[in-house]
């Protein structure tokens, strides 16, 4: 299984950027997908995810700015961030939860300027 995450980059504070991120490989059902991200010296902290029925959970730093959604056809998650601060600037990382097997993305820098 491999997950390629694209659509990060440079934004000013304020600005919106769309994260994505397709699996592919065999298997056969995802459990949840979403997002992580980590800073240098820290640990990668939990950002947002959908489970397969279509909740989501966000961590408590983006909500009413973050939206993860997820294409199950394409196998492809989604994060929309919207009123980006400085202290969102971090590498994303995508995550594939099947059953109980976890799997990541290479993850894609996001850097937002003051």
């Amino acid at each position: 299984v491999q997950l390629q995450a694209s659509g990060g980059g440079l934004v000013q504070a304020g600005e919106s950027l769309r994260l994505s991120c397709a699996a592919s490989g065999r298997f056969f059902r995802i459990t949840s997908m979403g997002w992580y991200r980590q800073v240098p010296g820290k640990e990668r902290e939990f950002v947002a995810r959908i489970i397969s029925g279509g909740a989501t959970n966000y961590a408590d730093s983006v909500k009413g700015r973050f939206t993860v959604s997820i294409d199950n056809a394409e196998r492809a998650v989604y994060l929309q961030m919207s009123s980006l601060k400085p202290e969102d600037t971090a590498v994303y990382y995508c995550n594939l939860m099947v059953g109980s097997r976890n799997y990541w993305g290479q993850g894609t820098q996001v850097t937002v300027s003051s």
